[in-house]
């Protein structure tokens, strides 16, 4: 390979001896000796062990080779075979074998493929004729009516979690159906009957009438961290099961996408494609942590961004749909909004942390426990609170009638409060305010704002339904502060900077009084309300 080596006649010899060595430890299993200047790939790493031979003579001796004794203790290290030409692939250079192999032995006899029918009816030409004038009188005589029905088929997955035939799936693989089937790892097939289903949660409950299944146990979801690896577990595009693998890329995420609106998705980077939905994302324990349900993609494809329902969420319906058929959800009946930075600092709070609560449902259990308006929420029950969707979930997984402890900061004092939950679905809440005024229009030219006393008419004509107090903004200056804060026309002004406003004087009084860098305005949009800060 035309190497020189440099020294005296011992340490030559002994770097042939080094030489000969490389040759036997670093034989190719294609049976290309290194010594016929072909393979160039090991070249370096052969001149530097010849080097290292050189000056320190037995150093390969004391690393590489493997005494008689270690021989005969391992099976993986033989002696070297005298052909020299090939060597058996257990005498090459060892590696960490990594596999999941046992793992997902355990886990895929407990994944099924659940298969929908749906029936939709299709017109007949009787139908169309009386709906198309062009059609009328057409085959009247001579066609009898007939109903058209066609039948829709889906697939998707589900997993096992009872010996005794429950199964979990989404809601969205069986919605609809007047047929479901059920094919087991082992080729069985069965007919399932739907126990219940939970659309807000896209969750829903099977059974079929087998015994002795294999299932998965459900693991605690909240333990996982971003990075922990996971194998997703289904029957993409009907192909058949399939496994991948990837890690917990984040938790708490909301798509948006499901039917109903109560998510906290485990995202993850293993494979989700659409047949895969109602199958497992397991850990390394083995152990249900999602049921796998949508896929984030512009081609329909994976593209690294799948959704998985955590099981805890899914423990706590699966029970209540196995107890009752239907699930409970706690109600508070309150509205929140994530903090902000400006939010944080109008507020006068010490940190960004915490959900706003910027609407209070009169005649609700938020409006009883004594939590108002402006006040922000830091824990719930001991546990931190930092975004608005987190907190609905937690109080929608708790059971009407619990009564729990909120963790707020009111005016920059700290408060605790105990609320009652009530249930959600349960009574009708209305809200209602009055206002006065009759001030005619008159611009803000300090925000850029037209305002206007909000009248019955025009909160008929804006759609605002559940207040008649504040200022309604009529007009909005192209490039203002109020433009640039995203306020527009029809938006309903309640407060300015936590002082309520009825007429044009408050509105202006309350604007002269701010000697802050921006103004915090309490806003009403078609009904929904928010804080925002608006610079000045």
């Amino acid at each position: 390979m035309g190497i020189t080596l440099f020294g005296n006649r011992k340490n030559i010899m002994r770097s042939n001896n080094c030489r000969r060595e490389i040759r036997r430890r670093f034989t190719l299993r294609t049976g290309e000796d290194l010594s016929n200047g072909r393979i160039k790939i090991l070249h370096s790493a052969a001149v530097l062990i010849l080097v290292l031979c050189g000056s320190h003579g037995s150093a390969i001796a004391q690393s590489n080779i493997v005494s008689k004794n270690e021989r005969r203790s391992s099976p993986a290290l033989t002696k070297p075979s005298k052909n020299r030409g090939v060597e058996n692939p257990a005498q090459s250079v060892l590696l960490p074998r990594v596999t999941y192999a046992d793992l997902v032995e355990k886990v895929v006899p407990s994944v099924v493929t659940v298969r929908s029918e749906r029936s939709t009816p299709i017109p007949s030409e009787s139908e169309l004729s009386r709906s198309d004038p062009t059609l009328q009188g057409r085959n009247e005589r001579t066609a009898p009516p007939r109903q058209t029905v066609q039948i829709e088929r889906g697939i998707g997955s589900g997993v096992i979690v009872d010996p005794n035939g429950i199964i979990l799936t989404n809601d969205h693989v069986i919605d609809g159906a007047s047929l479901v089937k059920v094919d087991l790892p082992d080729k069985r097939t069965f007919t399932a009957r739907v126990i219940g289903t939970d659309p807000p949660s896209d969750l829903a409950v099977l059974k079929i009438d087998a015994a002795n299944l294999p299932v998965l146990i459900l693991g605690n979801s909240d333990v996982l961290r971003a990075g922990d690896v996971v194998l997703a577990v289904g029957n993409p595009f009907g192909i058949g099961q399939t496994v991948t693998t990837g890690i917990i890329s984040a938790k708490g995420r909301q798509t948006g996408l499901s039917n109903g609106g109560f998510e906290d998705f485990l995202q993850t980077d293993a494979a989700i494609n659409q047949g895969n939905s109602g199958g497992a994302l397991v850990n390394l324990n083995g152990e249900l942590v999602g049921i796998n349900s949508e896929l984030l993609s512009p081609s329909g494809g994976s593209v690294g961004i799948g959704f998985a329902i955590p099981s805890n969420m899914a423990r706590s319906v699966m029970a209540q749909l196995l107890k009752d058929g239907k699930v409970h959800r706690g109600m508070m009946g309150v509205g929140t909004q994530n903090v902000t930075s400006d939010l944080a600092e109008a507020f006068g709070l010490k940190d960004v942390r915490g959900v706003l609560v910027d609407q209070i449902k009169q005649g609700s259990p938020a409006e009883a426990g004594g939590l108002k308006v402006g006040d922000v929420i830091l824990g719930f029950d001991g546990t931190s609170v930092n975004d608005g969707n987190e907190i609905r979930n937690k109080i929608a997984q708790t059971a009407p009638g619990t009564s729990v402890t909120l963790s707020c900061i009111r005016d920059g004092s700290p408060l605790s409060l105990r609320i009652v939950l009530g249930e959600m679905g349960i009574g009708t809440e209305t809200q209602t305010a009055s206002g006065s005024g009759d001030e005619t229009m008159s611009a803000s030219d300090k925000l850029g704002l037209l305002l206007q006393p909000l009248t019955p008419q025009i909160a008929a004509k804006i759609g605002e339904t559940n207040t008649l107090s504040g200022l309604v903004i009529d007009d909005v200056e192209t490039g203002s502060p109020a433009d640039d804060a995203g306020l527009a026309p029809g938006d309903v002004i309640l407060q300015i900077d936590r002082h309520p406003i009825n007429t044009l004087n408050e509105a202006e009084a309350a604007l002269n009084a701010s000697k802050g860098h921006s103004v915090l305005l309490f806003v009403s949009r078609q009904g929904q309300t928010y804080f925002m800060t608006v610079e000045q």
